[in-house]
């Protein structure tokens, strides 16, 4: 009988903290992604406590396997301090030291950033408690580094137009279909079609993807019942290099 009580309140413990995950987290990195320019040996990455109690952070970067253990990644990067103790209301500068490993130079290489927050065990609870559940809390983020020759704003802001948008058939009806002629990553918000009657309502996806450099990116358009007219407009959004959304504008090719 213990042991189904244990069992039934790690559930409902297990529950209550997948929804409030953001809400916990105390430890936050400034920004939601890093451009790390090839000319710079090195960047710094700003982080801070705004909670109550002290935190242990590790930190460390994958090449995008997010199921990858810290001491099994292979980037080219240093991260110091890789482990550290932030009080609350403190503040921490996480070095990002490159390690000049040959990576591309025609176009943009996307890595990650994690952090993992271990917050403290109240020290008001008795050692015998085994309701107790100890949360860690992930963070993880884009990092880009982009070669010298690419590193325009301008360049980077022309980007959105010059990608191509089709309308291709799939399993679950209709998809709007980015191709990124372009040598950076882009991530959309959203994307879809806006209604060729005037008034009518549009189309969109409104959960968005990453299109990588000469790549493509499928965005279901569930509502969507039949192929639209080559010419029909697209809209879309797009995060740029300082995490805010930017509009753009497109239109289908075929």
């Amino acid at each position: 009988m213990k042991l189904k009580r244990h069992i039934r309140k790690t559930a409902i413990a297990l529950l209550l903290a997948t929804s409030a995950v953001s809400s916990w987290a105390s430890v936050i990195i400034h920004g939601t992604r890093i451009i790390f320019p090839s000319n710079e040996k090195e960047v710094t990455v700003r982080l801070s406590n705004e909670g109550q109690s002290p935190g242990l952070v590790q930190i460390w970067m994958d090449a995008g396997d997010i199921s990858a253990k810290p001491d099994e990644t292979k980037v080219p990067f240093i991260l110091t301090p890789p482990l550290f103790r932030i009080e609350p209301g403190k503040g921490q500068t996480l070095r990002m030291i490159y390690t000049r490993e040959p990576l591309p130079q025609d176009k943009e290489t996307v890595f990650y950033l994690n952090l993992l927050e271990v917050p403290p065990r109240p020290v008001e609870l008795e050692e015998e408690n085994v309701n107790f559940m100890q949360m860690a809390f992930r963070t993880r983020i884009k990092v880009f580094y982009r070669p010298q020759v690419l590193n325009s704003q301008e360049a980077y802001y022309k980007g959105p137009s010059q990608f191509t948008w089709n309308v291709v058939r799939d399993d679950s009806g209709y998809a709007l279909e980015v191709r990124n002629p372009t040598p950076y990553y882009f991530s959309l918000i959203n994307a879809g079609l806006v209604s060729p009657v005037e008034g009518g309502h549009s189309i969109m996806n409104e959960e968005g993807g990453m299109v990588a450099p000469g790549g493509t990116q499928k965005f279901p358009l569930k509502d969507l019942k039949s192929m639209p007219a080559v010419g029909q407009k697209v809209k879309f959004e797009f995060l740029n290099d300082y995490g805010s959304a930017a509009s753009a504008e497109g239109a289908l090719s075929k």
